[in-house]
């Protein structure tokens, strides 16, 4: 009996039906996973544009191609050559050479008169001529003299005379030669003139004699006036010519 009991409760467990397993549960979806934002290319570089080939003179074609006309390409006008050079006149003054022609010194009361100069003032004069002479066509010498005597009362202290010259071209008109000779040359002579008074007056001991600036215009003019005065002299001391 107790056998069948235990037959019995084995067929129970038998006849009841097996209960389904339950589904595994289904995995949750993740969010996708963000890509690292990536760094933009870097820009192409623009492709070169081809260079043109270079066209070619007129007349003139490259190898293996037919004539080509040429673009771009005028023609320019030949640039003015250099002047003949006897197109341009020639200068009105040309200094050809410079020299002194005489320079001296005197200081005949040395030394006394050097203690005299710190008791007095001294009294100086000076005078100045301007001469020419032609040489050859157009070349002509013009001299400038300087001649200066320093005084203290009686006593002489120096004289120094200079004679300094010029070598000149000149190229103006007849009416302007003159003028030219005797004004513009000792114009470009007078300050190495000067220059030389200067130096020789300092080198025997005293100060250094500085010219002022020279008028020649008006020397010019005073030596029209002279000359115009000379030849009217003669003039007014004729006898006046009598009937006959």
């Amino acid at each position: 009996m107790a056998r069948k009991g235990r037959n019995n409760r084995s067929a129970d467990k038998a006849a009841k039906p097996s209960q389904p397993a339950s589904p595994p549960a289904a995995p949750k979806p993740q969010a996708p996973e963000r890509a690292a934002p990536s760094a933009p290319p870097p820009p192409a570089a623009p492709a070169a544009a081809p260079r043109p080939a270079p066209a070619a003179p007129a007349g003139l074609a490259p190898a293996g191609l037919g004539p080509q006309p040429s673009v771009g390409i005028r023609p320019q006008a030949a640039s003015p050559g250099p002047e003949p050079t006897g197109a341009r006149p020639p200068a009105p003054i040309v200094i050809n050479a410079q020299y002194m022609k005489d320079a001296s010194l005197e200081v005949p009361n040395a030394p006394r008169v050097f203690a005299l100069m710190q008791k007095a003032s001294p009294d100086i004069s000076v005078n100045i001529d301007v001469r020419a002479q032609p040489i050859q066509d157009s070349a002509f010498e013009v001299q400038f003299h300087v001649h200066a005597k320093c005084s203290v009362g009686d006593t002489v202290a120096f004289i120094v005379e200079v004679v300094y010259a010029g070598l000149f071209s000149v190229n103006v008109s007849r009416e302007l030669l003159e003028p030219t000779l005797l004004i513009e040359c000792p114009r470009l002579l007078f300050p190495f003139a000067r220059n030389i008074v200067a130096d020789l007056t300092r080198d025997g001991g005293f100060p250094p004699l500085m010219l002022g600036p020279v008028d020649f215009t008006a020397m010019y003019q005073n030596q029209l006036q002279r000359r115009a005065a000379g030849a009217a002299a003669p003039a007014s001391g004729a006898p006046a010519a009598t009937p006959a």
